[in-house]
């Protein structure tokens, strides 16, 4: 029987009782729901949620255990855990440990015996909130300290890497900058023979450019768009060779062509965000995690044309440039944890490639 107690505080005064597991340390974030039924271990580990703490709206998460090889990151970087119920004693052949375990050795503190549709609910009619997870009973000074307190803006540079490094293929030569990108990207593209190179977010378009690569891949991220205009910079340097952005890719290709970005209420997290293709008419459903989107009024002029629109909020979910051979998505084609609808999109970057070659040939 767990006595101990453990809870969750928001900047809005409510306060969230429940029981503690992974680490035993108090831990504060930006509170973002996840709707996904699958994928915990992928969605921890994504280093999109840096300095975020995750809700997870369904009721029972870790049951299936962790593993090594679903890690999208070595080292996860979110705040911390909120779920229903936590399973202790997960059933399946691939699991190596608990969830708790888990985000002990990542030092992530989790909490459980809370009513995450109430929090749910609350960040959907509210909008996401400052909120801590502490042991602490005493609360009035922290949602003091939480009202004004402000988070780091250099989610980027933290959860990139320090140092470029090769995965090796055979086909097209990929340069793919890192600012916090999912492993999984770096497996599609070794799926499709690529030759990936990863490099840190600050690499120059001069660096990148004596890398002679055949295409750009412009990967997820953590935080704002606008807190990295050296980024932004270096891709507007680099239109013309062949780019594909993701997530927060998406996003700095959009700034880059003169497009603006917007905070979103509450975003997009989940595995079941329906899209529509405009060029095809098919509904995707695909797996997401962003906390901001393109302004629509704000792609006149840009060249860019929109290809992908959220069905639930119709919001942008894919560009295209008309003049330079760049496209992007905001979803997550890679899934890891998600559906396939999207991997699609990884043969059209390949082709893009090819095409360009051909065209210099």
């Amino acid at each position: 029987m767990i006595k101990e107690r453990r809870y969750l505080v928001l900047e809005d005064g409510t306060v969230y009782e429940g029981y503690p597991f992974g680490a035993q340390k108090a831990a504060e974030g930006e509170l973002v729901f996840n709707t996904a039924m699958t994928g915990a271990q992928e969605i921890i580990t994504d280093l999109s949620y840096t300095d975020q703490i995750i809700t997870f709206s369904y009721p029972l998460i870790g049951n299936t255990g962790v593993n090594i090889e679903d890690n999208e990151s070595l080292k996860a970087t979110a705040r911390g855990v909120v779920v229903r119920e936590a399973c202790t004693d997960p059933s399946n052949f691939r699991t190596t440990e608990t969830l708790d375990t888990f985000l002990k050795r990542h030092d992530i503190p989790g909490i459980s015996g809370i009513d995450t549709r109430s929090i749910t609910r609350k960040l959907r009619n509210g909008g996401v909130m400052k909120a801590v997870i502490t042991d602490e009973a005493y609360h009035e000074d922290l949602i003091e300290l939480l009202q004004h307190s402000s988070f780091r803006t250099d989610q980027v540079k933290r959860a990139s890497t320090k140092n470029p490094y090769i995965s090796t293929g055979t086909g097209p030569r990929v340069v793919l900058i890192d600012y916090g990108k999912k492993e999984n990207i770096v497996r599609q593209l070794n799926a499709l023979d690529c030759d990936v190179t990863v490099v840190p977010h600050d690499t120059t378009a001069d660096e990148i450019i004596q890398m002679r690569p055949d295409g750009i891949m412009l990967s997820n991220g953590p935080g704002d768009p606008a807190d990295i205009p050296g980024q932004v910079k270096t891709v507007k340097a680099l239109l013309g060779i062949p780019l594909f952005g993701i997530c927060l890719g998406h996003q700095i290709l959009g700034i880059a062509c003169g497009a603006s970005t917007y905070k979103m209420k509450f975003g997009h997290r989940g595995s079941n965000h329906p899209v529509k293709n405009l060029a095809t008419g098919k509904i995707e459903i695909t797996s997401q995690n962003h906390g901001f989107s393109i302004d629509g009024a704000s792609l006149v002029g840009t060249g860019l044309e929109v290809t992908h629109l959220a069905l639930n909020d119709r919001t942008i979910e894919g560009l295209r440039h008309t003049e330079y051979p760049a496209f992007s998505v905001q979803f997550h084609p890679e899934a890891g944890a998600g559906p396939h609808d999207s991997e699609y999109l990884f043969d059209e970057f390949v082709k893009l490639m090819k095409q360009k070659e051909a065209n210099h040939a």
